[in-house]
């Protein structure tokens, strides 16, 4: 069992593990840092392990649903190796990924901004293996029915059973019943082939990368989902921005909903449509400039749900945040073009690495700043108005150059 499990751990840490070593160095640094600055946040104990459990099954239940995953399946299952032997190292592998680079750095700043007793360490580190082995029994068992009411009772147990002996053996009964299941588990369950589908639109002489990426989205579920989860999030802000009186908020809430990571990584996704695209014939014109028109558009739809929402709750919105959301909308599809062309991310390991590498903060770092700033000062609102044009024009003027840009 233990080749099987280095043959799956090693591309996912490195040949010599130094994925994991660096994960936790970046755990220690996130949590010594923010010890130090002194933030302070109350949050039950419940709710800790609640979060715990749901992002570490989130972000597993991403990494075996892959598109890439499968096809690295294919030879490994073919192995001389028992069908259990391959499903717990790959779960293992997988599982240990997840705890280490996802949520052993979500649960260091969660403690570190917090008092916590002596059992929560030991808790959270519970639920999360919890977490990995409920997700992967689920995840080959294909019925939603079960799974909703498993993650419901789990939830339900987090939430409501206290902190007490009982909870800790809830949680162990779920964690034995997810490992019975795995244990009756063949290999080929977690294998699952994209079904070939001769394409049913229509093809047409002229090229448009607007229809490239509308299909890329249809192929895509769980970014249409991230979107409209995203959307859904613009409609419910202006609650909490209502109870804050004395400061423009409607800015803060445009940088926000440029937390769209699947818009901004069609190229860092798929390397061979990158290398191809970076190939064409005026790059600058085929890609960049078509690609910000969708990106400005896809922001402008959330910040009108947002100003419907504000409009509705609030009331005068007016012509200064009409500007605004032309403004944050334009300035994020800008900086993403310019991020994802010239700084793509690559060497990543699996999906949720790519989800969440640290480059999906560089565009909202800044645009929060410049929120702070329009929102303490709207009248500085025309300058940025005035740079963002300029920065359009020269962003134009580069692309309608059609050199190549290699």
């Amino acid at each position: 069992m233990k080749l099987t499990f280095e043959a799956f751990a090693r591309p996912l840490f490195g040949p010599r593990y130094q994925g994991a070593v660096r994960a936790l160095l970046v755990s220690g640094i996130v949590f010594f840092g923010l010890r130090l600055a002194g933030l302070r946040w109350s949050l039950p104990l419940p709710t800790l392990y609640l979060l715990v459990t749901a992002g570490t099954g989130g972000i597993l239940w991403q990494s075996l649903a892959a598109e890439g995953r499968s096809p690295n399946l294919e030879n490994p299952c073919m192995l001389p190796v028992s069908s259990r032997t391959f499903v717990f190292s790959y779960v293992a592998a997988l599982g240990s990924h997840t705890l280490l680079t996802k949520t052993v750095p979500l649960l260091a700043a969660l403690l570190a901004v917090s008092v916590w007793p002596p059992v929560a360490l030991g808790g959270s580190l519970l639920c999360g293996v919890h977490g990995v082995l409920v997700t992967a029994a689920l995840f080959v068992q294909r019925t939603w029915v079960v799974g909703g009411l498993w993650a419901a009772a789990v939830a339900a147990l987090l939430l409501l059973g206290g902190t007490g002996p009982g909870l800790f053996l809830g949680l162990a009964a779920s964690s034995l019943l997810a490992g019975w299941c795995l244990w009756h588990t063949d290999g080929y369950a977690f294998y699952r082939p994209r079904e070939a589908r001769l394409p049913r639109h229509r093809f047409s002489g002229r090229p448009s990368l607007g229809r490239y990426l509308v299909r890329y989205l249809l192929s895509h579920k769980n970014y249409l989902v991230n979107t409209g989860i995203l959307w859904g999030m613009a409609w419910v802000l202006p609650l909490f921005f209502r109870q804050v009186a004395g400061v423009w908020m409607a800015p803060l809430g445009f940088a926000l909903l440029s937390f769209n990571t699947p818009m901004g990584i069609p190229l860092s996704c798929d390397p061979s449509s990158q290398q191809a695209i970076r190939f064409l014939p005026g790059q600058r014109r085929t890609f960049c400039l078509p690609y910000s028109l969708f990106l400005c558009a896809c922001y402008l739809v959330a910040e009108g749900f947002f100003l419907g929402s504000w409009q509705l709750q609030i009331g005068g919105v007016s012509g200064p945040m009409l500007a605004a959301a032309v403004f944050f909308a334009l300035e994020s599809a800008i900086l993403t073009v310019l991020l994802e062309w010239f700084f793509p991310i690559r060497s990543w390991k699996t999906e949720s690495d790519l989800w969440h590498h640290p480059r999906k903060y560089v565009v909202p770092g800044i645009l929060l700043s410049l929120a702070v700033l329009v929102g303490a000062q709207p009248g500085i609102l025309p300058v940025l108005l005035v740079g963002l044009t300029l920065e359009a024009a020269v962003l134009l003027f580069l692309c309608l150059r059609g050199e190549p840009l290699l």
